[in-house]
């Protein structure tokens, strides 16, 4: 009787270890171990281990999260395992919700049934009990097991065991709600460390960017400026091995103005012919390029990457053109030779950034020393530099007209060709008549002349003067509407016009671009529409929505037609557009007017057509602009402008 009483308060010391481990404890290895402590003192518990369910999945998905065995080796924690159906105790004691106790003869029995039954090595006395939460979901099974005919557990251990499984069963709900939260405190914080990394990576990018700006304006060039380049880089990624290389295009060569390598003291060569080496292999493709030893291995061997400078025993290697536009000032390469230091993508990005950066600074430098050259010159020639300075503003005022004047320039050769052929007929006409005035002459001076030839030069004469009538005044005509669409383009001044007999003239100047292609342009304008605005860019716009349906919205030889609708709504003008060719989708709609945004890129697109058009709508004229397309619908303008414009 004492001995059960001493049991008992035994195994109430162990419920109350238990309860207080569960209130004490954040790691669940940690409790079961004391647990298995504890269940120790009160029975054999020499082979003991805990398999819960995957909290994420199905039941029969467990981990042993604590395991000691005398004879069998321990598995991961982290390893998930599968527990068949009918193939294991274990499994038996989750699906049944059920304690069970086995002897060695029974699992030998079920093992000769089921030569897969149980994994582990058959024990004289097993007994699980499964975990159970408040709602008698399965949390997972305990077991407790005896490889020794001398420690075998009584109905009381069975019973004590299935108790103990309830306390644990408890705790262990408490304990996975730590431990989830725990792992949902650490996911946050990993989420936030990315955030910061990412944040410090953004200013650190700004940093570089500001430092950059600043360098420019205040350096001139030289050593310092690249020494500068290369530890501001290298505050964004590894670029222990650093090299810049300029373009010459002058001289279609490249040169190597800084260079920091760990294997080689010296640069290879300090200029060389473009199209040698990787330097000359990004300009050519203009592109920021990423490779790892055997990419760049590859590209030598297979002879794509003619002649290699330096050493290519890389581990990982980056470049980046200096681009501003489609111009090309040089190249940024940084390689490393420590298999610890591997560049990724993110890298590039930020090499490629930062390198059409130095771009814009190395314009800036060259700008700022052609204004400090200038001003030098002036000091020494104020004559010389006021020609200078002139030049300089019509340069600049030529770089805002290029697309302007490369349309009026285009306008011109069309207007001269067809002007060329009416022309062409009136010196032939001429060069015959005097052909005939002279055998004339010659017949009057020989006495030969007669009354049927005088007539027949009278009827030569009349016939040249006609052809000579209609092609000068077909000249004049065009003459007459290019003289005035040329000049409105080349033009910034109000005057006052009729919107209709205007597109008529703008229309004449395009057909050289219309000529021998099926397709019509019809006009619905109200011919009552007198305005006071700018007809240059009436023109300008006019001209561009026409080539660009020839250039992108109609393939060659496709027939189609072109609408302009023209009226007045009160003191506006309401001007509608369409062509019925290929139209585009969303996605090119969305960047229509955006610059130098084009789809038809080498073939005809400068990308500016639309951006000066949607420029001259909203600000030469004041309106606004919509646009409407989809595949196959063809392309809608809807432009609303003011008839008189105010200055």
């Amino acid at each position: 009787m004492e001995s059960r009483l001493s049991r008992l308060e035994a195994v109430q010391t162990v419920l109350l270890e238990i309860g207080q481990k569960s209130s004490s404890c954040t790691d669940i290895s940690e409790f079961l171990q004391a647990v298995h402590a504890a269940l120790g003192r009160i029975m054999y518990a020499a082979n003991f281990f805990v398999a819960l369910s995957n909290e994420d999945g199905p039941p029969n998905l467990v981990r042993f999260v604590y395991f000691v065995d005398e004879v069998d080796d321990p598995p991961s924690r982290e390893e998930l395992f599968e527990l068949v159906p009918g193939e294991s105790p274990t499994e038996a004691v989750i699906r049944a919700r059920e304690s069970i106790v086995m002897t060695a003869a029974e699992h030998i029995s079920k093992r000769e049934d089921n030569a897969g039954f149980g994994i582990g090595t058959i024990a004289e006395h097993w007994m699980g009990s499964p975990l159970l939460d408040q709602n008698h979901q399965v949390l997972g099974a305990v077991v407790i097991q005896s490889y020794d005919k001398e420690h075998t557990f009584s109905e009381e251990d069975q019973a004590l065991f299935k108790l103990i499984s309830h306390h644990v069963s408890s705790a262990l709900q408490g304990l996975q709600s730590v431990d989830r939260l725990e792992r949902a405190v650490q996911e946050r914080t990993i989420q936030m460390q990315h955030e910061v990394a990412e944040r410090r990576r953004a200013e650190n990018i700004q940093r570089a960017l500001y430092e950059l700006a600043n360098l420019s304006a205040t350096a001139t060039g030289g050593s310092r400026l690249n020494m500068r380049l290369h530890q501001i880089i290298s505050e964004l990624v590894p670029a222990k091995n650093f090299l810049m290389a300029l373009y010459h295009p002058d001289t279609q060569e490249v040169s190597i103005p800084y260079f920091v390598d760990e294997k080689d003291e010296l640069a290879p060569v300090k200029r060389f012919d473009y199209g040698v080496g990787m330097s000359s292999y990004i300009l050519q493709r203009k592109q920021a390029m990423l490779l790892d030893r055997a990419g760049f291995q590859a590209l030598v061997d297979s002879g794509e990457m003619e002649h290699p400078l330096g050493n290519v025993d890389i581990s990982s290697w980056m470049g980046a053109p200096m681009l501003l536009g489609d111009h090309a000032y040089g190249v940024i390469i940084v390689q490393s030779y420590d298999q610890q230091v591997q560049y990724t993508q993110a890298d590039l990005e930020i090499l490629a950034f930062m390198a059409s950066h130095v771009a814009v600074a190395i314009a800036r430098m060259q700008a700022d020393r052609q204004i400090r050259q200038a001003k030098e010159t002036l000091e020494q020639q104020n004559a010389a530099l006021e020609n200078a300075l002139t030049s300089l503003k019509d340069a600049q005022g030529e770089l805002v007209r290029q697309e302007k004047l490369a349309s009026l320039g285009r306008l011109v050769a069309g207007v001269a060709h067809e002007i060329n052929t009416p022309l062409g007929i009136c010196v032939t006409a001429t060069s015959h008549l005097v052909e005939e005035l002279k055998l004339t002459r010659e017949d009057l001076a020989n006495g030969t002349l007669d009354e049927d030839g005088l007539n027949q030069f009278f009827e030569i004469i009349d016939q040249s003067l006609k052809i000579m009538t209609t092609n000068t005044q077909r000249a004049a005509a065009l003459v007459r509407s290019f003289k005035q669409v040329a000049v409105d383009q080349s033009s910034d001044d109000i005057r006052s016009f009729n919107l209709r007999k205007y597109l008529d003239e703008v229309l004449l100047s395009l057909q050289p671009k219309l000529k021998g292609k099926p397709i019509q342009i019809e006009i619905n304008c109200d011919e009552h529409i007198n305005m006071a605005s700018f007809p240059g860019a009436v023109s300008q716009i006019v001209t561009n929505m026409v080539v660009n349906s020839l250039v992108h919205g109609f393939e060659e030889g496709q027939p189609g037609k072109i609408t302009i609708t023209g009226k007045v709504e009160g003191d506006n003008v309401e001007f509608d557009y369409s062509d019925d060719g290929v139209g585009m989708d969303s996605a090119t709609l969305g960047q229509l007017f955006d610059p130098f945004f084009t789809t038809k890129r080498g073939s005809g697109g400068s990308g500016l057509g639309a951006h000066i058009l949607f420029n001259l709508v909203t600000g030469a004229l004041g309106g606004t602009v919509k646009v409407v397309s989809a595949p196959g619908m063809g392309l809608h303008y809807k432009l609303r402008f003011p008839k008189v414009k105010r200055k």
